[in-house]
């Protein structure tokens, strides 16, 4: 597990909720232990409950201390409710619970697991700390990890508000108390990714703050790309549930690639590119980069493999480039110290030294609005009065960003008819995919672009 940067969006208000944090405490408790105890109640009356493991897992050392750092997992829980500043967020991180213990609850009821090994006795303090939790924790309710999920989100929340070099002391007590589950023999593996995804999917789909543009207008076009992306996940969360008897590990990815695509058809209905969570700078938050980790891994892999014969960029003036979505050696061989990211779909990967990164996110095989074009190339414009060279890129470089270059293009030598304009950017990258919906939208800009000049003549 890797460590979770500082999140934004934590109100800087002083008064702290404290009455409300104790309410919602003391609910969130009940809920906890009645529910989780109903689910292990409910296994337990089962004739025989399956249990599934790796048999190299047997090699996993009983460690009896690591029980301390398991159960401190319930004094963060707790004061997780007193460190938001908001009640706004407040109520955003509890939710965040509520959903992570609804969806490993309906795990343990639908597919109960226990878990297999005999754990041996310990002494002392340990000792008395797993004779405690044997009194209410019966070896069901493994998968997925309900401690596992409640870490990352807990994890998150102290993130949030963690500052100075000290911050790596918590860290390292998250991370130790992930690998207490394993090592006081209360999961098995399996447990734990499949725990950690459902506690990403809940931080991912309740941001502190909601995505600008958190829905937009969908038509023609998203829909139809929402439902392929929508039978996609359907057909990959087959895949998984037949893969169960073959591979557990294979089951799992596919799982994974399922509720990544799930995701991306919702933001596909939504028209909102907000919900890749891509920051101005390029920056992916983590529950968006964790759980869509399939999809940007294919979305990646298949911009390298359609430009895999024309990786380089095309230059459109001096010191404007328009080519795919760059890396940092990309953008060193070129001379580029400006990106201008249109891909809503890819975390910024590029990093240098005085490297200026601006991204306007648009969906992938979408066509900008006039106002994203407008972004964009106003953008543009003053990297170009700074004297920065600029990479104008997209996946490709073949559509979103080649229409933000003609539409530049075209106020750079002041042409008002959209197709004279791409004509023009066709001598300098005749590879660029742009049909009759592109260059309606590069029209509608450049007689908006226009107006706003005669009115400003006015």
């Amino acid at each position: 597990m890797s460590t979770v940067p500082t999140q934004a969006g934590v109100d800087a208000h002083p008064r702290r909720p404290w009455g409300l944090a104790c309410l919602l405490l003391a609910l969130a408790g009940v809920f906890f232990f009645s529910s989780y105890g109903f689910a292990n109640w409910l296994a337990s009356q089962r004739a025989n409950v399956p249990s599934f493991y790796f048999a190299w897992e047997r090699g996993i050392p009983f460690l009896p201390w690591t029980i301390v750092p398991y159960w401190s997992i319930d004094l963060l829980y707790g004061i997780s409710f007193f460190v938001w500043r908001s009640r706004a967020a407040l109520f955003t991180h509890v939710k965040r619970l509520v959903l992570a213990q609804l969806v490993s609850v309906a795990c343990f009821i639908a597919f109960p697991l226990r878990f297999s090994f005999a754990r041996p006795d310990a002494d002392g303090l340990p000792g008395r700390l797993f004779t405690l939790l044997g009194g209410f924790d019966l070896p069901f309710n493994q998968a997925p990890s309900l401690h596992i999920s409640l870490l990352v989100i807990l994890w998150v929340a102290f993130a949030a508000h963690l500052r100075g070099g000290w911050r790596w002391l918590p860290h390292g007590w998250f991370a130790l108390i992930g690998v207490s589950v394993l090592t006081t023999w209360q999961h098995h593996l399996i447990d734990v990714p499949t725990g950690a995804l459902v506690g990403w999917l809940c931080v991912y789909l309740l941001p502190m703050q909601l995505p600008a543009a958190a829905a937009g207008v969908p038509d023609a076009r998203t829909r139809q790309l929402s439902r392929r992306y929508g039978v996609g996940a359907v057909v990959a969360l087959l895949c998984a549930v037949l893969a169960v008897g073959a591979s557990v590990t294979l089951a799992f990815l596919l799982l994974w690639a399922a509720l990544a695509l799930a995701c991306v058809a919702r933001i596909y209905a939504l028209a909102a590119p907000a919900w890749f969570q891509k920051d101005g700078d390029g920056t992916m938050a983590p529950g968006a980069r964790w759980v869509l980790a399939p999809y940007l891994l294919g979305a990646f892999l298949n911009s390298r493999w359609w430009t895999r014969r024309a990786p380089q960029a095309s230059a459109i003036a001096p010191g404007v480039w328009v080519g795919r979505f760059p890396t940092t050696s990309e953008l060193r061989a070129l001379g580029a110290d400006a990106v201008l990211d249109l891909s809503a779909e890819l975390p910024r990967s590029a990093t240098a030294p005085g490297l200026a990164y601006r991204c306007v996110p648009v969906l992938d095989l979408t066509v900008p609005t006039p106002q994203q074009i407008g972004q964009a190339v106003a953008q543009l414009d003053a990297w170009q009065r700074q004297g920065r060279r600029v990479l104008v890129s997209c996946a490709l470089g073949y559509s979103r960003s080649a229409l933000v270059a003609a539409a530049w293009l075209a106020r750079r030598q002041r042409v008002r008819d959209a197709g004279t304009a791409l004509a023009a950017l066709r001598q300098h990258r005749p590879a660029v995919v742009l049909g009759r919906e592109h260059a309606g939208a590069l029209q509608r800009f450049l007689d908006r672009d226009a107006t706003r000049e005669t009115d400003d003549g006015r």
